[in-house]
């Protein structure tokens, strides 16, 4: 009954708990295939209460997309890479994206659900434009005190590099069981991650510095 009474009387943290319920079911079932009963469910709290905080099930599948883009980019500006080398804070930036990507599998898939649809509803936030600009802003100053040091190409683009950090973060997630059967048959999950790893590390290297 005590837990019951506080999670009553704890709007921010219902909130969290249907949040993180809507992640887990829209990751698993997509938008059309999730239902607000199954949402609920997860979150330990009603329909009735989901409806309350979110409206719809169309917003709260933005807002929970917000939230795990705003994660990230949490995570990125956390790292505080402005203390390392330009070549040191890329390797830091490629690592750590390389390993959130894997550790947050659901995200990952809520990301190819979006894609699936043409990112219809994530070009209706001005939030996640806004928080993602933080992700190019974080590679800008990398590249550009390498740029400044001669260390890395004068022409680099920051989308562009994203670009190339990201393919093979995300592919490691979104095709990880269709590549490993069909091309690592003899190779251990974890031989298969660390190589995968080091290659994000060294394609990103070779791309941007120069000889």
């Amino acid at each position: 009954m005590p837990t019951v009474a506080k999670r009553k009387n704890d709007p921010e943290g219902l909130k969290k708990r249907i949040l993180s319920g809507a992640l887990a079911i829209f990751a698993e079932f997509g938008l059309q295939g999730a239902r607000l009963e199954q949402i609920a469910k997860e979150a330990e709290t009603t329909k009735r209460m989901v409806v309350y905080h979110f409206s719809n099930k169309e917003q709260l599948y933005i807002t929970t997309l917000e939230m795990v883009y705003q994660q990230i980019r949490k995570h990125e500006l956390g790292l505080d890479l402005s203390a390392l080398t330009p070549s040191e804070a890329m390797i830091t930036l490629v690592e750590e994206s390389f390993d959130y990507h894997l550790s947050h599998a659901d995200f990952m898939r809520l990301v190819c659900s979006e894609n699936l649809m043409h990112g219809r509803y994530i070009q209706q936030s001005d939030e996640i434009k806004n928080t993602n600009r933080m992700a190019l802003r974080v590679l800008e100053d990398i590249l550009v005190r390498g740029k400044t040091s001669g260390d890395f190409y004068p022409d680099l683009s920051a989308v562009d590099v994203h670009r190339l950090i990201s393919s093979i973060c995300v592919h490691q997630v979104s095709s990880r069981y269709t590549f490993d059967a069909l091309f690592n048959s003899e190779q251990s999950e974890e031989t298969s991650i660390a190589r995968n790893r080091q290659m994000a590390v060294t394609a990103t290297l070779r791309y941007i510095t120069q000889p």
